[in-house]
């Protein structure tokens, strides 16, 4: 039964403390007002943010995306350290709508946390809004969500949504794709935002690194190493796409070689990858040299130094490899199509056909 002199409950003494949360929003709405384009309206603090299309489609098409960061993020918690991982949660759906020609245009963010600390959000979104200048598109919107006794102490996630827009004849699809296609491949930046259980397992339990030891073949701590962002494509393809024929275009996320080729390719091809092809990043060989991975298992887990396929005519390749190269942004030749049953079949190094 209750008492009349019950103290009165707030929401605040449940763990959620509205007042943060207004603080955090103050924080951020420089580095989020930094990522507006024209066609945004508008301003941060509404039901839903607004985008205007601009007339210069004949026949738009819009494509969407959505990702988080899986498990790098406990890595983010092992540093004390959240601005960049912002990018990974951007990269990851920018990424993704690139692959079908289209033009990043807006990004909406969602991030949930067990107790709100308004310096860790902004720090946090500040990455998000330097991600979304680099791919050209506007952070328009989002959710700092508290949800006390969900998250333990200092820990939170986040995913994010990207919308993209490209004109109808220029969609890229993969179907157009024919034997004799080059593969090209951009480098990342390491391991992306892929295969991270495996990775923290070989490193902290296997190997019983602390996430500030110094790794001398890698020139700094594996940390360090570890929370490297994601590498933004936009604005290094995008440009291609005015200039060359692109067939196919394939974001090598989980999954990695085996798995995400074969999604563009049409029926009666297969892909040759040769390993060889490219200077691979010596996190991958640690990797797979301290958990004794086998070499499949590396490929189909992670990206291994490639992050980008493009798929383009034999006659097109080197003048493409070209352009980048003039342009400072390296590029490898690293497979071609041949006719098939849609595989990915890796040679050079470990693996023999």
């Amino acid at each position: 039964m209750s008492s009349n002199n019950t103290k009165s409950v707030t929401y605040r003494d449940s763990g959620v403390d509205i007042d943060a949360g207004n603080r955090a929003v103050e924080l951020m709405k420089q580095h989020v007002r930094a990522t507006y384009r024209d066609e945004v309206l508008g301003d941060i603090g509404g039901f839903g943010g607004l985008f205007a299309l601009s007339g210069r489609y004949e026949e738009p098409i819009l494509v969407s995306g959505t990702d988080g960061v899986g498990t790098k993020l406990k890595l983010a918690f092992m540093l004390d350290k959240h601005d960049t991982i912002g990018q990974d949660a951007v990269a990851m759906c920018v990424n993704d709508i690139l692959v079908q020609g289209a033009e990043p245009l807006f990004f909406l963010d969602y991030l949930a946390v067990g107790a709100l600390k308004p310096e860790k959000v902004a720090s946090i979104v500040s990455g998000v809004a330097q991600a979304c200048t680099a791919s050209g598109c506007a952070l328009i919107g989002g959710e700092t969500a508290e949800m006390a006794g969900f998250y333990s102490d200092g820990e939170y996630d986040i995913a994010g949504f990207a919308v993209g827009i490209v004109d109808k004849k220029k969609l890229i699809t993969g179907k157009t794709i024919t034997p004799g296609d080059v593969l090209i491949g951009l480098p990342s930046s390491g391991l992306h935002s892929n295969g991270y259980s495996l990775v923290r397992k070989i490193c902290f339990d296997v190997q019983q690194l602390k996430p500030d030891e110094f790794i001398p073949e890698l020139g700094k701590t594996i940390g360090e190493e570890l929370l490297t962002p994601t590498v933004l494509y936009p604005k290094i393809c995008l440009p291609l796409l005015n200039q060359f024929t692109i067939r196919g275009m394939v974001h090598i996320t989980g999954g990695g070689f085996y798995e995400n080729i074969p999604r563009v390719l049409p029926e009666g091809t297969s892909v040759h990858v040769d390993v060889n092809a490219w200077p691979q990043p010596k996190i991958f060989e640690l990797l797979q040299k301290w958990g004794n991975v086998d070499a499949k298992e590396m490929y189909r887990t992670f990206n291994m130094g490639i992050g980008m396929v493009l798929v383009v005519p034999q006659e097109e390749a080197d003048s493409l490899i070209q352009y980048l190269a003039d342009k400072k942004q390296a590029a490898y030749r690293i497979g071609e199509v041949t006719e098939g049953d849609g595989k990915a079949v890796l040679t050079g190094g470990p693996f023999h056909v």
